[in-house]
This record gives structure tokens, sequence and C-alpha cells, in this order.
């Protein structure tokens, strides 16, 4: 176990550079900074939250880690440019046209909103952070905000660090403007009355904590907020009602993304007829969430052909994983090649089906083949060490940086053990995100696109 004297020897120092500050930190401190109490004053905020921390304790037991994660504002000040790059091309006609001639009908169409709490997820290493995917309806944002707000320095070399990526005391407002804006851009005055959070069986959902969460954040805005099955909701006389009551805006924490499950018949017929206000949307996922998405978005060559500025190129080929289709034709390349990828399913969420090609069967192998999946070059996790029984263990973890509108809005980590982020791990979980202090720090928070 790493004592505290062993990291201050570590030379943590403004002097070292916040990038090595930052590595120092995560592979050196295994200090937990996670105050319990403190976590549990931040999620039950209000009466009716009354023994929410306790209850994720007992069924999610590693839904939180106790310690925290470190970066450079130079690598949050990248992460940022990434996701402005990638806007940045996804507003373009020409890419529109290319993404939704491959995606259902109902993604063409465009109902105005952007889309709330995007999910750019980065893997950190020797390249710089690395976008290995975008995700819509990212989770956890809520439970991030109390996750940061609950820590304390663990020892005196820390407290110089423990500088969040974003005005935690601002965020809840700034979220519900999301909310606000999204409803504006759907041509709607004023604000909605009544919103819907919206999910198979919510109180089933690994993140239903959230759900909770975000029904308290609507009504202290005085707006009336349930929690519902798609099933529940009725669209009679063009107005989407949940127990006869008409629902607004629809807070979208579906995984059925284009609104195909019988089950989602309601919801899918008032979108269409734009009696409700859909975030995020079927048209949202096609530009966004569609892994073959990425397989353009690394290829300078395509990103060129759409007439994106050179400057954008270069900052997403740095930034993106090089991503190809897996095609018959490319196949024998690929299983060649197969070490030194990652494969996924274009339509998949929450790292399912997903393989390291290293770990690859021929039986898994020939599935892959038969389905839609992308093989992206492998961009390997960064690591934080945690205190685990009383010894320090090395768990991989990745960054989502929460966007809307091209900025992001806050980023938090997540760590484990095995191929992909679960939930499962001992000492892992989500964890806050910190800025290694240095010359930049002040500099990055105040930068466009970081804390708005």
């Amino acid at each position: 176990m790493t004592t505290h004297g062993e990291v201050h020897a570590l030379n943590i120092g403004a002097e070292g550079g916040a990038l090595a500050i930052a590595e120092a930190l995560n592979r050196g401190c295994d200090c937990r900074s996670l105050d319990p109490e403190r976590l549990r004053q931040q999620l039950e905020a209000e009466p009716a939250l009354l023994g929410l921390a306790a209850e994720i304790q007992r069924s999610r037991p590693h839904l939180f880690s106790a310690t925290a994660v470190f970066i450079a504002p130079e690598t949050l000040r990248a992460m940022a440019d990434t996701v402005a790059a990638v806007e940045t091309v996804i507003a373009l006609p020409a890419y529109q046209a290319e993404v939704l001639a491959r995606a259902p009908a109902i993604a063409r169409f465009d109902p105005g909103p952007k889309g709330v709490f995007m999910g750019f997820d980065f893997h950190v290493g020797d390249r710089g952070p690395q976008l290995i995917e975008i995700n819509t309806n990212a989770g956890g944002a809520l439970l991030n905000r109390a996750l940061a707000r609950a820590q304390q320095a663990c020892c005196a070399q820390i407290v110089p660090h423990l500088r969040p990526t974003a005005d935690l005391d601002a965020l809840g407002r700034r979220w519900l403007e999301s909310f606000f804006q999204e409803w504006t851009l759907q041509g709607r005055s004023g604000q909605p009355q009544r919103i819907a959070i919206v999910d198979e069986a919510p109180e089933q959902q690994y993140l239903h904590p959230e759900f909770l969460l975000f029904q308290h954040l609507y009504r202290s805005a005085g707006i009336d907020a349930v929690i519902c099955d798609p099933d529940e909701l009725a669209f009679d006389d063009g107005a989407l009602t949940h127990m006869g009551r008409p629902v607004d805006l629809v807070y979208n924490r579906l995984t059925d993304f284009y609104l195909q499950s019988p089950n989602s018949a309601a919801l899918r017929a008032a979108y269409e007829k734009g009696a409700v206000v859909l975030t995020p949307h079927p048209h949202a996922h096609a530009l966004y969430a569609d892994k073959r998405n990425l397989a353009l978005l690394s290829d300078p060559a395509r990103l060129a052909a759409l007439g994106v500025p050179q400057s954008v190129v270069e900052r997403l080929v740095a930034g993106i994983p090089r991503t190809v289709e897996v095609t018959p034709e490319q196949a024998e390349a690929l299983w060649a090649a197969r070490r030194s990828l990652f494969f996924k399913p274009a339509s998949g969420f929450g790292s399912r089906a997903a393989y390291r090609g290293d770990k690859l069967t021929q039986r898994v192998w020939q599935s892959i083949l038969g389905g839609s999946y992308v093989a992206q070059s492998l961009a390997l996790p960064s690591e934080r060490r945690v205190r685990i029984d009383g010894a320090g263990n090395d768990l991989k973890l990745d960054i989502r940086a929460y966007a809307y509108a091209g900025e992001i809005q806050l980023t938090a980590a997540r760590l484990y053990m095995g191929q992909t982020t679960n939930f499962r791990t001992p000492g892992g979980g989500f964890a806050p995100v910190f800025l290694a202090s240095g010359e930049e720090v002040t500099r990055a928070i105040a930068a466009p696109g970081v804390l708005g």
C-alpha cells in the first residue's frame, strides 16, 4: 500500500507538469477520498430520497469507487476540441446525407432538438485522449455530480489537485437549461409542465437511482415529473399521456433507439406527429451513436471529401482510433491484424458483444462476420491504483464526457477490470475526475466548451 509519505516522495508539484502530476497521482496514490456521509447528503437532498444511499450500497455495491481520477488540463482541452470537431462534422449536410441513408426511416425525421447528455467516452494514453465511442442517453451524470461533491482530501499532497472539471454548483441549472433549450428548439414556448423519464422496467434498471435524482431536479424547477415504462404511455387525440395526464417532454433513457418495440408504439406515434418533445431521439442516435460513423470520422480522405476543414480533420485523426467496418472483403486482413483491434457491434451499447481481438475464437469471429461490426485500433485504457482489502490494485479506466450541443458539461471516470466497463469490480465503478494543478489549470477551466 502506498503511504502518504510515499506519495509525497513522487515529487508531485507544478514543476513536473500537469501530465506528469496526473500520472503520478493515478499510479502512485491509492488513498480513499470519498466521504460516505457527504455522499449520502448529496443523494438524499429531499425527504422523498431518504434511504437512497443505503439502497445503492445494498443493491449496487460497485456503483461508486472510493477514489478519484486525475487528468491534466491539456487532456480536458483535447477532449473538448475532439467533441467540438465531431460536432462540426455532424452539422455538415454531406455527412448527414451519408449516415442517414443507412438509418431507419424514423431517424431521418429531424424534430429540432439536439439531444441531451451525449456521452463521449475516452481512453487516455500516450497519444492523448482517444475517443472510443459516442453514446446517446449516456447515464450517470447526476450521480457523478453527487460523487464529485462528496470528496475530501485524503492527504495534503492531494489538496491542490481536487479541482473539478465543472462548476458543480451551477450544473443543476445548466442541465435544466439544456432541457429548456430542447423545448425551444422544437418550437415550444415557456417551459414544459410535465416530463416523463422513460425506460423499460425503470425500477429494475441499474441506474434507476439517477432517475429519482432527475425527478427531483425537474420538481425543483416547478415541473411535474414521472418515471415510467413506455407501455404506460398512451397517444390519443393528438396528445401523449401518462395515466390520463398530458406529457410535454420525454427524457428518453430507452435502448430501443429507433422506437421499434411494440412497447414504444405510443411514444413513437407522438414523436412522429411532433406531439411530444423527445430527447435524445432517433435522429440524434443515427448521427452520433452508430459506431459505423467512427469509420468516417477517423478517415482523413473521407473527411476531406466531405469538405471538412483540414484543422478539424487533424483533430479527429489525432483523437479517434482508426475504425473500419467489418466486411467479407476485409475479413482475412482483419483476422490477421486482430490482436491490435477491438471489435464492436455497430448498434451496440453498454459494451455488449464487444471483443478484444486477441481474445477472439473462431466461433465468435464467425458471428462478427455475420453481424454488423466495426474494428477499431486498440487504444489501451490508462489505470488507476485503488486500495482493495488493504492492498493496492491497478484498475483500468475510461473517461466519459457528458456533452450538450458540442460542449462538455461534466467528466467522470469508470474504473473496472476485464475487457470493458462492468460495475462488477470491487473498488471500481464511477469516480470523479479532477484536474491536476499546473500553470494551465485556470486557462483550461475558462476555455469555451469546458465549463460553458
